[in-house]
């Protein structure tokens, strides 16, 4: 007791500004980046990063606002993949998500297309789940973590509008998961 807790803490800290400016001095490091130096467990030195000027690479696992998928069809009209089925709502833990489904105005028989799609971000925890248990992989998730903003209430209730991303963008921030998706539907119909 008595602050040894504190000492050994200054001590790691004192040696990793040692290692940061020693390793340039004949020290010999793996030939990696500064990025993926900072990325590992086992890595010595400078953990810092000057955010926003430099920004680490975020994995391809990485997770944070849901986003609804669509196809862009003729007349940039948008084709969501949802068929607000209500599977993303009632598994998520902390019921953000708000479907309201399209009725056929001369029938009044439900079609298989959100009306409304709202996520509440402040409630969300970003845990997956809705993307997870979708059935038509409508829903994905994200890698855009700057949403802050001085702003409360209803700014951060996201709408079908704000959250609907093409499937181009989720091609590019998810590529190996992009291409799995794209050989399994492949498999799929020439297996049919």
């Amino acid at each position: 007791m008595n602050g040894i807790g504190i000492i050994k803490g200054l001590l790691i800290t004192l040696k990793h500004f040692f290692d940061t400016y020693l390793s340039n001095f004949g020290r010999k490091q793996k030939n990696l980046s500064t990025d993926d130096k900072r990325g590992m467990v086992d890595s010595s030195g400078l953990f810092t990063i000057q955010y926003p000027e430099e920004v680490l690479v975020t994995p391809e696992e990485f997770r944070v606002i849901p986003f609804l998928v669509y196809e862009a069809g003729e007349n940039n009209e948008r084709k969501y993949r949802c068929t607000s089925c209500g599977i993303c709502a009632k598994v998520c833990p902390t019921q953000c998500i708000f479907i309201t489904r399209k009725k056929d105005p001369e029938t009044g028989k439900p079609i298989p297309s959100p009306e409304e799609f709202y996520i509440d971000t402040d409630k969300c925890m970003n845990c997956g789940f809705c993307a997870e248990y979708c059935p038509f992989d409508a829903i994905k998730m994200d890698h855009d973590f700057e949403l802050s903003t001085y702003e409360r209430g209803d700014s951060h209730i996201y709408n079908k509008e704000k959250l609907g991303k093409p499937v181009e963008y989720y091609a590019k921030i998810r590529p190996v998961n992009y291409a799995l998706e794209v050989a399994e539907k492949s498999e799929k119909t020439t297996a049919a």
